[in-house]
């Protein structure tokens, strides 16, 4: 065992030693194997990492790369419902981006798709038929963006749905019917029709001017797609980066990446909830099945957050091993999370697992660097 799986056992020989606090483990390694790919950005990698009874391993990598005299970079990735295929989404392009589909077992590339201004995270709609990828843009002036619908088996973009300005955050709620991002430059959090393929409703998740629409913000649908928006900076309080529905879709969370709170939007009736205080540079948001559990990257801070959904309590802060915590997911079984941090310069990427019981990171390992979008693969 090296010196980084080795992290993972020492809270459980202290537990053994001198006992542990309230929600802790009985001190056993997990005897189940977990399996997650992320892509790590400025490599063009796909990393394999399985995390088991002998800890943190990086089983493989794999290029994944569309500019042979560039960096590609690659941002988001999203499994099938089946598990049977993954997306990834690359940012650079001359000048769009790339959707690519590959078989899981290989890692082999089945069908390929271009897509808006550097696409950045997607998801898979339940039933597998669909892919929703945010084209951010980080190209020239800020302009609306938009959300690219693809055909998942024929690889074809079947909508390029207009929105705002560096839409972010991809997420589609369990039943299927909505997806949602978070536009960074309008401090609005966007929902999206999946069968109409067709904005639904918008919110402002400004402080203070909290408002939900029905479509876009009148500001908002005077513009083409492409053209360039007004912004007023001052107004932008928020900056949201991710859009979360709850397991149960009552609730949507928000990002506020500027004012580090998580917004909570009741989803039935279209209005604020709550603002949690948050960590610095609050950035992706996961949320356990069960939906006891909210949990935050943050950005800024080199650490990640758990939340108690019910309460809105940090229950507690973890630091991380490097700076720049990315992306975050939770094993099916809810015992577990994921969690990315990119590194600084040369420095490795590196896959963080936290014990959602003991509430403490158990494990970690290296991998290629700028980790980034990371998606669950399966169990055994």
């Amino acid at each position: 065992m090296n010196r980084l799986q080795s992290i993972a056992w020492k809270p459980i020989l202290l537990c053994a030693l001198f006992g542990c606090g309230l929600g802790a483990r009985s001190g056993e390694p997990p005897r189940k194997e977990y399996w997650v790919k992320l892509v790590c950005e400025s490599a063009d990698r796909i990393a394999t990492v399985r995390f088991g009874p002998n800890g943190a391993n990086l089983e493989k990598t794999t290029e994944t790369r569309i500019l042979q005299s560039d960096i590609s970079g690659p941002h988001g990735i999203a499994f099938s419902p089946d598990k049977k295929n993954f997306f990834v989404t690359i940012g650079h392009g001359r000048p769009y981006g790339t959707a690519l589909k590959y078989e899981t077992a290989t890692d082999h590339v089945v069908k390929q798709v271009t897509l808006g201004l550097f696409p950045a995270t997607a998801d898979v709609t339940p039933d597998g038929n669909f892919l929703f990828a945010v084209n951010f843009n980080l190209h020239g002036d800020p302009v609306s963006s938009s959300v690219s619908v693809v055909d998942t088996r024929e690889m074809v973009e079947v909508a390029r749905i207009p929105t705002c300005i560096m839409p972010h955050g991809s997420r589609i709620s369990r039943d299927g019917l909505h997806q949602y991002s978070a536009c960074m430059m309008n401090d609005l959090l966007v929902e999206i029709d999946t069968e109409n393929m067709k904005v639904s409703r918008s919110f402002r998740v400004s402080a203070g001017k909290e408002q939900g629409y029905s479509g876009m913000p009148q500001e908002q649908s005077e513009h083409h797609e492409g053209m360039a928006m007004p912004m007023n900076m001052a107004g932008i309080t928020c900056s949201p980066t991710w859009a979360q529905p709850s397991g149960d879709g009552s609730r949507v969370y928000v990002a506020c990446n500027k004012s580090n709170e998580i917004v909570e939007v009741d989803a039935k009736e279209w209005k604020l909830t709550r603002r949690i205080p948050a960590g610095n540079g609050v950035y992706n948001l996961g949320v356990t099945s069960d939906g006891k559990l909210l949990l935050a990257t943050n950005k800024r801070d080199a650490s990640v957050s758990i939340f108690d959904v019910e309460t809105g309590k940090e229950l507690v802060r973890l630091p991380t091993k490097r700076k720049v915590v990315h992306g975050v997911v939770v094993s099916p079984d809810n015992l577990y999370a994921f969690f990315t941090v990119e590194g600084i310069g040369e420095q490795p990427g590196t896959v963080e697992v936290v014990d959602l019981e003991a509430k403490t990171i158990v494990a970690e390992i290296d991998t290629p660097p700028q980790a980034a979008g990371i998606d669950f693969w399966k169990m055994e």
